[in-house]
This record gives structure tokens, C-alpha cells and sequence, in this order.
């Protein structure tokens, strides 16, 4: 018998994530898993007994510190280099609406069909509408918003004048909770959606070597 080959298109690729960006990303995963443990354990030390209350009080806190710098190492990043882009805005209302509704499609019901997303990667423009705009309020408002509420509870006596400011230390723990909830749901959905590639590892593997594939 003949043996018959079956001729495979050859995939494009395209360096898409720099080695800070890959290095930053692996960091702050671990830690947002760790600050949610972390965390659970510290609200709900009748339920969860993976620790000492002190433990997680102090893993939370240190982690936390971690987290921030490397947020700021992020920023600086991303502030300095030409991939800021990746943040910018679309100031075109029809233009945003457009793209982000046939993102919202294509995910809903398209990608089930086999269609190929109607966003292109690209270095400066690696984010499509729905993951822009979702970076945006997580990067730019969640986040910054949590390390302030955690700093505060972290030394209550030090930032009283704030505390008092924001509505007393209930106010500051509800939105730190409030926070913390919306990351867990971040994380699951980030994890579900990095498994939409050509492969389930297709995206994993890109945040370690950097490069994106292409059909």
C-alpha cells in the first residue's frame, strides 16, 4: 500500500509577549492565587484549613507587597515602551461598538462553528474589544483600588484619615471583598479563555515561549 500524506499548512507566528511581560504575568498569576487563598483562609478560618490564621495573615500580606511592586514594574513597562498601545482606548464609538459586538458573536457562537476570531493579533494591538476593555478596568481601576483597600487593613492606624475619608473600616473591608470576588470570577473565566486555542494549551504555551500562532 501507498502511504498517503496529508500536507499540513504551515502556521505563521509572531513574537507577541516579550520576556517581561511573560515574566510579569507568571508572577502575578501566582500571586492572585495565593492572595485568594490566602484570603479565604483569613474569612473563613471555620471552613478552610489549609493554614494557621497567623500564617495566612502574614503569606497575605507579604504576597500582597509583591503584587504591588510587580504592578508597578508592569506599569513602568508598558509606560515606557512602544506596547502601550495595547491599552490605548478606541476613541471611534461606532468603530469600538462594532468590533466589540462581533468579538461578543464570535465568542458566543462563532467560535463553536469553527470561524477563526474576527480580531488579529498583532505587537501592538494583542488585545481584542472585550479583553481591552477587561484589562482596562481590571489593570487600570480593580486592581489599584485593591492594594489601596489592602494597605489600608493591612495598618489601620497609619491610613485612619483615609479610612475615616472612605466611610470607616467597613467600607474599606467591603470593597476589598468586593474586589476580591470579582477577581476570583476573573481567574476562572481567564483560565477557561486561555484554554480557546488552536489547542487547549495553544495560549499557555504562548506566555512562556511569546509567540503567537496563527493558521
Amino acid at each position: 500500500m501507498q502511504a498517503i500524506h496529508v500536507n499540513q499548512a504551515p502556521r505563521e507566528e509572531t513574537y507577541i509577549n516579550p520576556l517581561p511581560v511573560r515574566i510579569w504575568h507568571w508572577i502575578n498569576a501566582l500571586g492572585f492565587v495565593l492572595l485568594i487563598l490566602t484570603g479565604f483562609q483569613i474569612r473563613y478560618t471555620d471552613i478552610f484549613n489549609l493554614m494557621t490564621f497567623e500564617a495566612a495573615v502574614k503569606l497575605h500580606n507579604w504576597v500582597g507587597f509583591t503584587v504591588i511592586a510587580n504592578y508597578f514594574l508592569w506599569l513602568g513597562y508598558y509606560l515606557f515602551s512602544d506596547r502601550i498601545t495595547n491599552y490605548h482606548p478606541v476613541l471611534d464609538a461606532e468603530r469600538f461598538f462594532r468590533n466589540f459586538f462581533q468579538q461578543a458573536r464570535y465568542y458566543s457562537y462563532g467560535i463553536f462553528k469553527g470561524e477563526h476570531s474576527p480580531h488579529r493579533v498583532r505587537p501592538e494591538d494583542k488585545f481584542n474589544p472585550l479583553q481591552k476593555l477587561t484589562y482596562q478596568l481590571i489593570m487600570l481601576i480593580a486592581a489599584p483600588i485593591n492594594f489601596i483597600t489592602g494597605l489600608m487593613m493591612w495598618d489601620v492606624k497609619r491610613f485612619e484619615g483615609w479610612i475615616e475619608m472612605m466611610g470607616g473600616i467597613r467600607v474599606v473591608d467591603t470593597i476589598h471583598v468586593v474586589i476580591f470576588i470579582l477577581f476570583v470570577f476573573f481567574i476562572f473565566v481567564h483560565a477557561y479563555m486561555g484554554a480557546l486555542g488552536r489547542t487547549p494549551s495553544t495560549h499557555y504555551r504562548e506566555m512562556i515561549t511569546g509567540y503567537e500562532e496563527f493558521e
